[in-house]
């Protein structure tokens, strides 16, 4: 990763930090809000939560003037999360821009549930069991709350550049999937109305904000194993990685896509560490398979949609490991596969799925979005799409750290917090005279509560936010030592 796509303009990164602008000014320039004291409320939002992060509300307000402007910003019906999340999707794409090469679009969809809420002031997201009655029936009960499905873009490195879609939904009444099976056959429901045309809507919305189709890859896991999808993004002139579960029709409509797999010789084999349940790692050998196979749509959409012609790539090891299942991985994609090398690599582009899940627990477990106890959908949304913002870059701190160590630390830090690192954290002996910006998050993540011994990983989410917030607090407290004059 190059320092340029680290000066990207308007990303909140590079000559931004070293002119002491704030990066939170820089991740809203492109802020669609309108008017001044919205965008001014948003940005003191963003810097509050910044140094309290997961704490309540008051809390991270302070006092109740800050608070009670808070929820007016919250309850105000004048704009929606789209219209905060406008600045954070231009920095997004000018971050994008700023690199080269292919860039992975990952897709996914997250339940945000809230305990104490009722679904007629939230909403309903689906029904979860509380045990069974004294005579054994199972007990559920409704659970309230939103669902989010977003599009997180990341280089094939790692690196997280920003969020280029958000959608947010509930549900007045949630009717089980399997009930719906019972009276309709939902291969043959049209794609506008399910809840799956997120995937497409997704798709097109970040295609129109990134710009270049060509460059992207989408991932997307089981549930984006849709043909529509694939159709939509052939439509758009992008590329998909997508792990499949539905085994359809092939060649002439005769087989299945799993019968000629079955047929397809072993092409090599991959490597790789799993870490079991109980923590212990090993090591699986998976035998590799791959082929260009003609798909044909759904029986009752092959009028509407076209036959495909995709890469499917079987990755599954040969015999069962003892204490984790056996690991059996089927994507399919329209990029070309001719070589044991290129399905490799395929393999760890959809290995950075994961990085959206990991995204998804910072909003759950460092902002607690699901401790907030603001009463209605709107507010929640609202809400939600602040940590966003916040989340990206938690993360992006964390994830800098191993992609592009030896920037220099002012792409990402103003001269104030460097100086109070260094104050706050003494450095060993050993360390040289240039130091690098993974310098520098290596000591945030320390007063997060990181050792930083020599066997350690690199500093993890947890630490980085432990340590931000400590950081936001020893900078407030240095500035107002400072004499002021006049």
């Amino acid at each position: 990763m190059s320092e340029a796509m680290l000066q990207a303009s308007g990303s909140g990164l590079g000559t931004a930090a070293a002119k002491g602008v704030s990066w939170i000014d820089a991740e809203l320039v492109g802020c669609t809000l309108g008017d001044k004291r919205l965008r001014d409320r948003l940005r003191s939002l963003l810097h509050q939560f910044e140094g309290a992060m997961g704490a309540p509300l008051p809390l991270a307000c302070q006092d109740w003037a800050n608070t009670k402007a808070a929820y007016r910003f919250f309850s105000n019906e004048r704009f929606g999360e789209d219209a905060i999340l406008a600045g954070h999707f231009q920095a997004t794409a000018s971050r994008f821009a700023a690199t080269t090469g292919l860039v992975l679009v990952v897709q996914d969809t997250t339940e945000f549930s809230f305990r104490w809420a009722r679904p007629e002031t939230i909403g309903a997201i689906g029904r979860a069991s509380t045990g069974r009655d004294r005579n054994g029936n199972p007990r559920t009960y409704t659970q309230c709350g939103l669902l989010m499905h977003s599009s997180f873009v990341v280089t094939t490195e790692g690196l997280p550049l920003g969020l280029a879609a958000a959608q947010f939904w509930t549900r007045k009444e949630f009717k089980g999937t399997n009930a719906l099976k019972r009276h309709v056959n939902p291969t043959r429901v049209p794609i506008e109305e399910k809840e799956s045309i997120r995937w497409l809507s997704s798709l097109e919305q970040s295609a129109a904000l990134l710009g270049d189709p060509e460059r992207c890859v989408y991932l997307g896991d089981r549930e984006n194993d849709i043909y529509e999808f694939f159709c939509a993004a052939q439509k758009a002139g992008t590329h998909f990685l997508v792990r499949t579960c539905v085994d359809r029709l092939a060649g002439d409509g005769r087989r299945t896509v799993a019968r000629v797999m079955a047929r397809v010789p072993v092409a090599g084999q991959h490597r790789i560490k799993v870490t079991a349940e109980d923590g212990s790692v090993s090591e699986a050998i998976l035998r590799l398979r791959y082929k260009q196979v003609h798909i044909l749509p759904p029986i009752g959409k092959q009028k509407r949609y076209p036959a495909l012609d995709l890469t499917v790539i079987h990755a599954r090891e040969a015999t069962q490991p003892r204490g984790r299942d056996r690991i059996n991985w089927k994507l399919v994609t329209d990029l070309a596969v001719t070589s044991p090398e290129d399905a490799v690599e395929k393999l760890r582009w959809y290995a950075q799925r994961w990085k959206i899940e990991l995204f998804h627990k910072i909003l759950k477990s460092g902002c607690r979005v699901e401790a907030a106890r603001l009463r209605t959908a709107e507010r929640l949304t609202k809400l939600i799409a602040v940590f966003c913002i916040l989340g990206w870059r938690i993360f992006w701190t964390a994830m800098i750290n191993r992609t592009a160590p030896d920037v220099p630390p002012g792409s990402a830090l103003t001269e104030a917090e460097i100086t109070v690192i260094d104050r706050a954290v003494r450095d060993r002996p050993t360390i040289p005279a240039g130091k690098t910006l993974a310098h520098y998050l290596v000591k945030i993540a320390c007063l997060g509560g990181y050792l930083a011994r020599a066997r350690d990983p690199p500093p993890g989410n947890t630490v980085m936010w432990r340590g931000w917030s400590r950081l936001t607090d020893m900078v407030l407290g240095a500035d107002l030592m400072q004499p002021k004059c006049g």
